[in-house]
């Protein structure tokens, strides 16, 4: 499903083609985002290069990363470092420095990665997104439920992946490109109008048991604490990883 048309093309240039050099045969991508202040040398993207070039069939996955630059300074430092770089220009806003939680710079930046994530959407890709401070211990595909249109990690999980009382992290989320996942993410971009001062996560939170959400009928799915770790119910002892663990957040919003 490819929604693509000239506007997209005008307000994201080479996006599409960028897209299309480093998804998988199913179109799908993996994306995270860098600044200024996570691309210096031996920060956060560093790191996380060499978990994926580390972790178990994980190395195959960096031909399908693309690194979203929010500020030039990024982009140099991801063209030195990766094959698959884009600058996501953002019109009076300076994304480059560290943007502490819950500013209003750092709402911006939630907000304006959703916007760009749902034109991925539209564009026909489906992807797996994840924060820079995201460990890839193993590969975590063959542990996505295939049924589901929207998967995502979580800071607290009942043991039922279905179940809306779980807390949603945005840190790392697995969407497929469908009329479903398209509705949900504009829904879910409106909804910051309504919930002023919000972040994404926290907004997801208010609204998932919206009557409005439930009509567009997104299979949703939480991702298990056991496999997806530190969101934010962290391991007692974060040097030996258990078998079932995938991923690991070195960072907590709470």
């Amino acid at each position: 499903m490819n929604f693509s048309g000239a506007g997209i093309s005008v307000e994201f240039p080479g996006l599409e083609n960028i897209l299309e050099r480093a998804a998988m045969p199913d179109r799908t991508i993996i994306l995270t985002t860098l600044n200024q202040a996570w691309a210096q040398p031996n920060t956060m993207i560093d790191l996380y290069l060499e978990s994926f070039r580390s972790g178990e069939e994980t190395s195959q996955l960096l031909d399908h990363l693309v690194i979203v630059a929010l500020d030039l300074v990024a982009y140099d430092k991801c063209k030195l470092l990766h094959a698959f770089c884009y600058m996501l220009k953002t019109e009076d806003v300076d994304f480059s420095g560290e943007k502490f939680f819950m500013t209003e710079d750092y709402l911006k930046m939630m907000w304006r990665r959703i916007y760009f994530l749902k034109i991925v959407l539209e564009l026909g890709f489906n992807f797996v997104f994840s924060d820079a401070d995201v460990m890839w211990i193993r590969n975590p595909f063959p542990r996505f439920d295939k049924f589901a249109d929207f998967q995502i990690a979580c800071d607290a999980y009942t043991g039922i992946p279905e179940d809306m009382n779980n807390r949603p992290n945005g840190g790392f989320v697995y969407a497929r490109s469908n009329k479903r996942t398209i509705d949900f993410y504009n829904y879910w971009y409106m909804s910051r109008v309504d919930h002023p001062g919000l972040h994404d996560q926290d907004v997801l939170g208010k609204i998932k048991t919206d009557q409005d959400f439930l009509d567009i009928g997104l299979q949703l799915r939480f991702l298990d604490t056991l496999q997806f770790s530190g969101f934010c119910q962290i391991l007692n002892d974060v040097q030996v990883f258990p078998t079932q663990t995938l991923l690991f957040n070195f960072a907590c919003s709470w």
